[in-house]
């Protein structure tokens, strides 16, 4: 009779130390599913400068121009195919103008572009745009709103946008449309902020920049 209890005792023991054994085994294969499902993929992927661009709008009182200015180098951070960062550098020299057609007026306008009064190009050849912040809209696809530290003329401040981004078969790209006080960057000609009296010549003191981005 002991010993049947005794075997009955043993039984029982090997019973309940297989299912914690079983248990154990089962929560950590939960946990390891768990950390695979966590582990992200991040990638840095280089910018297409040909397939790339950036249009400026400049208004005045009566009326605006606009033109192109080239993005001379860039990378893309991508995480599970989301971007995550950035950085680019434009070509300040590159700055065009689409909308004048004498030939003589639009080398004109890129001169003073060019000079000290605005970009100073000679002095500040490159400007530079660095994300430091990724917000994901979560109720439009493929849109988010980024924030960056954008140095122009040697002046570094931080810029908040809308923009849209996607992979396309192997390539990201991306949009976005950013607003700038010029005067921030110490680029006052022509401001009615600064200067009394310009009358129908003052040009306004906000720049539109549309960005169009390819990966290559």
């Amino acid at each position: 009779m002991k010993s049947n209890t005794l075997q009955s005792f043993l039984l029982l023991a090997i019973v309940v130390l297989s299912n914690s054994i079983f248990a154990q085994s089962t929560t950590k294969t939960k946990q390891a599913a768990t950390t695979t499902k966590v582990v992200t993929a991040v990638k840095v992927v280089g910018i297409n400068t040909e397939a790339s661009n950036i249009k400026w709008i400049g208004k005045k009182i009566l009326g605006q121009h606009n033109g192109q200015v080239k993005i001379q180098s860039g990378t893309l951070t991508i995480k599970n195919n989301a971007i995550s960062g950035g950085e680019f550098t434009i070509d300040m020299k590159s700055i065009t103008c689409d909308d004048l057609t004498d030939a003589d007026y639009n080398k004109k306008l890129i001169g003073h572009l060019t000079s000290s009064d605005f970009f100073n190009v000679e002095a500040f050849p490159t400007a530079t745009l660095k994300i430091t912040k990724v917000l994901k809209n979560t109720k439009i696809a493929n849109t988010y709103n980024l924030t960056a530290n954008l140095t122009v003329k040697g002046i570094t401040k931080s810029i908040t946008f809308p923009a849209t981004f996607k992979k396309v078969g192997n390539v990201f790209e991306g949009n976005a449309k950013i607003t700038l006080d010029r005067t921030k960057w110490d680029i006052k000609y022509g401001s009615s902020s600064f200067f009394e009296g310009l009358g129908d010549k003052a040009i306004k003191n906000e720049i539109e920049l549309n960005v169009n981005i390819a990966s290559n």
